[in-house]
């Protein structure tokens, strides 16, 4: 697969960079980005800013897939123009902005064919194969509860001042939460019935007053399941991904109760399980309380599975999912708005 990189504005979109760059079956023909910013993000990865202009991309006939890495309000646009140009579309999350763009993402993908993926990390985080076997098999019984904190630090100054520009952000309910929602959706199948409240509002970004950068949210799942969130940038900036709150899911069923946790570092975020602090589970009919579970990871990549999508092999990152997934945030954005 040809792929071109159309944004760098974003370190998300390095990660991807470097697995593109480790696969055999995928070929770089190099990128685009409109600002010296963003251009100075990339540096050291070695990736070549050789397209002049977004058209010249979508006219190159030799592009396959673009992989989206631009402000976040840009995305859906430049996804359309992808998709009506023939083009398969990967990028990092969010994919777009608004339920409109996402609607016509949608069609276009049908009408043409064409596969959409997205960088949702957290399915291929340690633990996730474990964690949807046991829920599968049904030692958890019916899912009942979910509970999630994931609150960020904000590091205004180190964090791309697009951030904070009218219209390029798009939430901090898209930006964040659609981790969380994907995840429970891949794990139980279960995804948004209603939104039963969702709040953004601004309280630690002093600088700019206009960035909503709280969100919190209530939602019901297709089985009639809560779903309680809180995605807020309120960690502390000096414990940057330190924090355990930093992504806590727990999941209550009626035969047990299971936790996640990721806590990364002060600036690089990374998953160490070995105290056992990543996952951990309670099980009716035990006395132990929460015992550490060392759980496995699926032995893949989000860019092997949008590749598997468009070969029409079974995946665990499908198009299908992904706009499902993209839906359910949208629209719990949507009500916080």
């Amino acid at each position: 697969m040809n792929l071109v990189f159309v944004g760098y504005k974003h370190r998300h979109t390095g990660e991807i960079y470097h697995e593109a760059m480790a696969n055999p079956d995928i070929n770089v023909l190099g990128a685009w980005e409109d600002t010296d910013a963003g251009k100075a993000l990339a540096d050291g990865l070695g990736m070549d800013f050789n397209y002049a202009t977004f058209e010249d991309v979508l006219k190159d006939e030799r592009v396959d897939a673009i992989c989206l890495g631009g402000c976040y309000g840009e995305r859906g646009a430049e996804a359309i123009a992808a998709l009506k140009a023939g083009k398969h579309v990967y990028g990092d999350k969010p994919i777009c902005t608004t339920l409109e763009e996402l609607e016509e993402i949608e069609k276009l993908s049908k009408e043409k064919n064409l596969k959409v993926g997205c960088y949702l990390t957290m399915r291929f985080s340690k633990g996730m194969k474990t964690i949807k076997e046991l829920i599968e098999s049904g030692k958890l019984g019916e899912i009942g509860c979910v509970n999630m904190t994931a609150q960020h630090p904000l590091q205004y100054g180190t964090r791309p001042m697009w951030y904070f520009e009218e219209g390029k952000h798009g939430g901090t309910i898209n930006d964040i939460a659609i981790h969380g929602v994907d995840l429970i959706r891949f794990l139980t199948g279960l995804g948004l019935k209603n939104v039963t409240c969702a709040r953004t509002w601004n309280h630690f970004s002093t600088e700019v007053k206009s960035f909503k950068d709280c969100g919190q949210f209530m939602i019901e799942l297709d089985n009639g399941a809560g779903f309680i969130g809180d995605v807020s940038y309120a960690a502390p900036a000096s414990c940057g991904f330190a924090l355990e709150t930093y992504w806590r899911i727990t999941i209550w069923g009626t035969k047990g109760v299971i936790e996640y946790k990721l806590k990364g570092g002060k600036k690089e975020v990374g998953i160490d399980s070995s105290d056992g602090s990543l996952l951990q589970i309670a099980l009716d009919g035990s006395t132990e309380g929460f015992v550490p579970y060392d759980g496995e990871a699926y032995n893949t990549t989000g860019l092997e599975e949008f590749l598997k999508d468009i070969k029409g092999e079974e995946n665990i990152n499908s198009t299908e999912s992904v706009l499902k997934t993209c839906r359910d945030i949208l629209t719990i954005q949507a009500a916080a708005n």
